[in-house]
């Protein structure tokens, strides 16, 4: 990892993103965008009273062609963004810490970690159907001495990361897996 230093006798136990099937719905908002200026010319071709002006939305036109294509780029710059803040935005856990890497923007990254001994509690919410079918959840990770939760939103299989948590945690300094 780059984004932060290990310390010598620190390992990455455990690296989770996002589950998957969250970052395809955050995606195909763009998806439907980037079809629907080709899709509209032939919906309303099928709307009798509005056929006749199908073919002005048709982008033969230089203009109209412009303009689809500042379009679809600025479909693309979401589509990209969404797929940004997926790939860099990570939890690791080590078998010291649990690091919370947050990319805020395309130039702005927040990297925050949490050092097990003052772990409290840790919790696991799995709500809804589909999160219990996908095995999707969020973790909160409070701490000693501070009202800070370390919240974890979207963890494949949160069970596997609260254990393993609680494991490390249980483990006396010194003790190293």
């Amino acid at each position: 990892m780059k984004e932060f230093e290990l310390e010598p006798d620190e390992h990455v136990v455990l690296q989770a993103r996002k589950h998957w099937l969250l970052f395809v719905s955050e995606l195909l908002p763009y998806a439907i965008l980037a079809v629907l200026p080709f899709a509209i010319p032939h919906i309303i071709a099928l709307a009798s009273p509005l056929a006749p002006y199908a073919p002005t939305i048709e982008h033969h036109s230089i203009l109209g062609r412009s303009i689809l294509g500042v379009y679809l780029l600025i479909i693309w710059t979401g589509a990209w963004n969404a797929f940004t803040r997926y790939f860099l935005n990570a939890w690791v856990l080590t078998n010291q810490r649990i690091v919370n890497i947050k990319q805020r923007g395309y130039f702005s990254r927040e990297v925050s970690s949490l050092l097990l001994p003052r772990v409290q509690d840790v919790t696991t919410d799995v709500i809804g159907v589909l999160s219990s079918f996908f095995s999707i959840g969020d973790i909160k990770v409070q701490t000693a001495g501070e009202d800070i939760e370390f919240v974890m939103h979207g963890i494949p299989r949160p069970e596997q990361m609260r254990d393993l948590i609680l494991k490390y945690v249980s483990l006396k300094p010194g003790n190293n897996v």
